[in-house]
């Protein structure tokens, strides 16, 4: 057996604590899914006019503070380090899940609904969003800047594994606590159970959003333990430190052969973003634009309901059904993405999921209900989670030469996140208008991006991060 040239335990602890960041941005994105339709009904007890547009809004309100995190994450990253603004990150999961869960805490009377407390609620979303940007920005890159080139898009690929694993955790969460309650059923804004829903509406959210405190505080603990990125500590003149990390990670031969390269990539150091041209920052925020366009998140976030209109019973246990093959398929990208390559996979990727989309749109056309929508929706999932869900991220932290990565990175995620508000905000109009328009416009996104991914993405595979500074200048 050929020995390794790196030290795979000391990375793995690394890395498995670095992608508690990429759980919580699962857990938080995701929670919303069983909590969305007892928080509907909790504000249109109110009488300031609670509606869908509203409802919408408020659903995807994190996603307005994810838009927020992936703009400063760059400036996080470069000025304070990759490790310090995780731990950011962190305080911000810890004081959103607080907040979510007792968004009437001192100023409001306790389980009043009234516009002031909504806006209250949403504000305590955006903040848990904005540790959601920084950590979907920066977690990549921290692992890409210590892993070795040899394993690191396995190793990005295993935070894609901890986003969709927290959406299964938070999945199983809200099954629990829901428990034997039943979820409010709404029609033309008026709750028609609700007797059996009573508990729901007034508690059962809060607890959903509140069970995300505790992994947010070990997140932060674990932090205390891990390094500072070798490339980050030679862009602030502490080579030392670098060296003895690199030592640790690849070996004392390795580490100095490593140290030079990216001391050498360090010197060509610019404040200009375009400085190897347009082309890479074009291509890096088109992976983003497409992984969010093609309208996955429309499906994580509000896959209960979707479910149960497609006549699928209970849609909380087809969800977990769901996040089990999400995680199944999850795995599939780790272990093919640094055999098969990046372009590969995206392209199958997209392909699979454009007949998953069309499949569900011609469900809806012809009234077709039961298993066949259903596994058409779970396809479509699948597929996503075996090449967009990680290999999006791989890229976005890989393709960036290293002397503009952090502003790059932030403006790439930056778009995701936008397009992702987009898609969830206007989802439920659009899937009450027509869910056959919904997918059919979802699938013919996935073909351009499989177009895009064929025509423009250069492959990375085995490359170093070094080298992304010779691609580009040719």
């Amino acid at each position: 057996m050929k020995k390794r040239d790196y030290n795979i335990g000391y990375i793995i602890c690394i890395t498995l604590v670095a992608t508690l960041g990429g759980l919580l941005f699962g857990y938080d994105t995701a929670v919303i899914s069983g909590a969305e339709k007892s928080l509907e009904a909790f504000f249109l007890q109110g009488d300031f006019g609670y509606n869908k547009i509203w409802h919408g809004i408020t659903s995807s309100s994190a996603l307005i503070g994810c838009v927020i995190g992936g703009l400063i994450s760059g400036f996080f990253a470069n000025r304070y380090g990759r490790r310090n603004s995780l731990r950011f990150a962190s305080v911000l999961f810890f004081l959103s899940a607080l907040g979510s869960w007792q968004p009437d805490f001192l100023f409001f009377d306790y389980g009043v609904p009234t516009s002031d407390l909504m806006i209250a609620f949403n504000m305590y979303r955006i903040l848990g969003g904005i540790g959601v940007g920084l950590a979907s920005a920066i977690v990549p890159m921290y692992i890409a800047e210590i892993a070795p080139s040899k394993i690191r898009g396995t190793l990005i690929s295993c935070n894609q594994f901890a986003i969709i694993f927290g959406m299964l955790v938070v999945y199983f969460v809200n099954f629990l606590i829901l428990g034997d309650n039943e979820n409010p059923i709404v029609k033309d804004g008026i709750i028609t159970n609700p007797d059996v829903s009573a508990w729901a509406t007034s508690t059962g959210w809060r607890l959903m959003f509140g069970s995300e405190a505790f992994v947010a505080a070990v997140f932060g603990c674990l932090l205390f333990f891990v390094p500072k990125t070798p490339r980050y500590l030679v862009m602030i003149g502490q080579e030392q430190r670098a060296l003895s990390i690199l030592e640790r990670i690849n070996g004392a031969f390795r580490a100095k052969t490593i140290l030079s390269e990216i001391k050498e990539a360090s010197k060509e150091k610019t404040e200009k973003l375009f400085a190897y041209g347009g082309l890479v920052v074009f291509i890096g925020i088109m992976l983003s634009v497409f992984q969010q366009a093609i309208g996955i998140n429309a499906v994580l976030y509000f896959s209960p309901r979707i479910f149960e209109s497609a006549g699928a019973g209970d849609g909380m246990l087809q969800t977990v059904i769901m996040g089990i093959v999400n995680i199944t398929f999850t795995v599939v990208a780790i272990v093919t993405v640094d055999r098969f390559g990046r372009k590969p996979l995206l392209i199958i990727g997209s392909i699979g999921m454009a007949i998953g989309a069309f499949a569900v749109a011609l469900c809806d056309n012809f009234a077709i209900k039961g298993i066949i929508p259903v596994l058409s929706v779970i396809v479509y999932a699948a597929f996503f989670m075996m090449s967009w869900g990680p290999i999006c991220w791989v890229l976005i932290a890989e393709i960036f030469p290293n002397t503009i990565r952090g502003k790059a990175v932030a403006i790439a995620v930056t778009a995701q996140w936008v397009f992702n508000y987009i898609v969830s905000s206007t989802f439920p109009s659009l899937y009450d208008f027509s869910p056959m328009v919904a997918y059919g416009i979802y699938g013919t996104v996935c073909l351009f991006a499989a177009l895009f991914v064929w025509r423009l993405v250069p492959e990375t595979k085995g490359k170093t991060l070094e080298d992304m500074n010779k691609i580009w200048k040719k």
